[in-house]
């Protein structure tokens, strides 16, 4: 049917702008902790950087695109199960991440979309985790929310730390195992190093909401300043730019590699 194949078209663009996110994040961050001119930053940052690149609001509007098709795919396999979770505990949480992915993507997705039509806009801090945990500890019960992210966040990185050690994610992959020889090892790294990065940003809100002090809260650029203030910062902010680097190698690879059947849900 034309609509799957559009929807495949989607979700493979989807992957692929992703990919080329955590592609920038990670090399960005690998040339900052050389002094080679580079910077700490995350998602948002990351595209700022991009729209002062020749035909920079070209390659923002095909991200853009890439992104909102991702949001697609992404509320799909949560509210469809395209990947087979199912409907007990386990699954529901892990379809309910899904949905929260769809949403953080679109939202990316429109930030790129105001870089363009703004010609600059305010930078990644805005709506960041830090802005993100301010309007939590405004809400009631505030500073339980905020420690509730924290703490769904580092199970989110537990999660990703395990589906690498184990290359879960090869049950999704329809890849020669000529390739897999030396991509999969790339996978694995990349997940691992996500998932420690989700597990900082996660222990930053959880810190966040002890102290009822917003400001303690960070993401992917707090993460490298984090590090690079321990003894071999410089190495440590490297390795975990090259894991990020890897990351975004992987959203390549599904890209390319990963099953996409957007009727696996329906039967």
């Amino acid at each position: 049917m034309a609509s799957e194949a559009a929807l495949k078209l989607f979700a493979r663009t989807g992957y692929a702008a992703r990919g080329i996110v955590y592609l920038l994040v990670g090399g960005l961050a690998a040339l900052a902790a050389f002094g080679q001119g580079g910077k700490t930053t995350d998602s948002k940052g990351a595209l700022t950087q991009l729209l002062a690149a020749p035909m920079g609001d070209v390659l923002l509007g095909a991200l853009a695109i890439g992104l909102m098709g991702y949001a697609l795919w992404r509320c799909i396999q949560a509210f469809t199960d395209t990947d087979h979770h199912g409907n007990g505990p386990k699954g529901l949480v892990i379809r309910a991440a899904l949905a929260v992915s769809a949403v953080t993507h679109l939202l990316l997705a429109v930030f790129a979309i105001k870089l363009i039509t703004t010609l600059g806009g305010s930078g990644s801090k805005d709506g960041g985790s830090e802005g993100t945990a301010s309007w939590l500890m405004s809400q009631p019960f505030g500073r339980w929310l905020v420690g509730g992210v924290g703490l769904v966040m580092i199970g989110v990185g537990i999660a990703h730390g395990i589906k690498g050690a184990k290359a879960q994610f090869a049950d999704n992959f329809d890849m020669p195992p000529q390739v897999q020889r030396w991509t999969y090892p790339i996978c694995r790294f990349g997940l691992i190093i996500r998932g420690l990065v989700f597990m900082v940003v996660g222990t930053f809100f959880i810190v966040a909401a002890y102290q009822v002090n917003p400001e303690e809260a960070g993401g992917i650029a707090e993460v490298f300043d984090t590090f690079r203030k321990q003894p071999f910062g410089m190495w440590l902010m490297a390795f975990v730019a090259a894991g990020l680097f890897a990351f975004g190698a992987y959203s390549m690879l599904e890209a390319f590699y990963r099953r996409v059947d957007p009727s696996a849900g329906t039967d």
